[in-house]
């Protein structure tokens, strides 16, 4: 199989890496950092990341149910976090065939509005329900989001990694 140059081949995920994986999304959001409009969320970023490199195993049920999770773990209105969490889930889902071809930066940069979009969501969703509109700060969030993706590609990639040419690295 001829690949271009950089490019390897990647084993099949194991689905328990992809359900801890989530696990650590959750309780890292889940942490009482307080309410900061521009921090990440690392749950949204990861079920983007999985719905896309893994549409088969990653669904719309899926998100909508972490989502509900956020939702009671943050007192907020329910759905809020469940809308947005299917909305990426859908949106990488729809987008996986054609992602997959690009770099992880040029991902960053097409998953970027999907990401805005899911925090626009909620945040629509929050004034509707009688909540305060956000400042300006909270346009930084999906920014951090769109940064963080060529990081968080290389290491959960990483496990699956392999040469191309199918031998093992070994010390000489």
């Amino acid at each position: 199989m001829i690949m271009p140059r950089g490019q390897q081949l990647l084993l099949p995920v194991n689905p328990l890496f992809i359900v801890l994986s989530l696990l650590a999304a959750l309780a890292l959001n889940m942490l009482p950092l307080g309410r900061v409009a521009w921090l990440p969320d690392p749950l949204l970023l990861l079920l983007g990341f999985w719905a896309m490199h893994q549409p088969q195993r990653i669904g719309l049920g899926l998100g909508f149910m972490l989502g509900l999770c956020m939702d009671v773990a943050h007192y907020a209105l329910l759905g809020q976090h469940a809308l947005a969490y299917a909305l990426v889930v859908f949106g990488a889902g729809a987008m996986a065939r054609r992602l997959s071809w690009f770099s992880s930066p040029v991902q960053a940069l097409h998953m970027l509005p999907l990401f805005a979009l899911a925090h626009g969501l909620q945040v629509l969703l929050r004034v509707v329900g009688g909540g305060i509109l956000p400042g300006p700060e909270l346009l930084a969030a999906p920014v951090i989001e769109a940064l963080l993706w060529p990081l968080v590609s290389g290491i959960l990639l990483a496990p699956q990694r392999r040469s191309p040419t199918g031998e093992e690295n070994r010390p000489l």
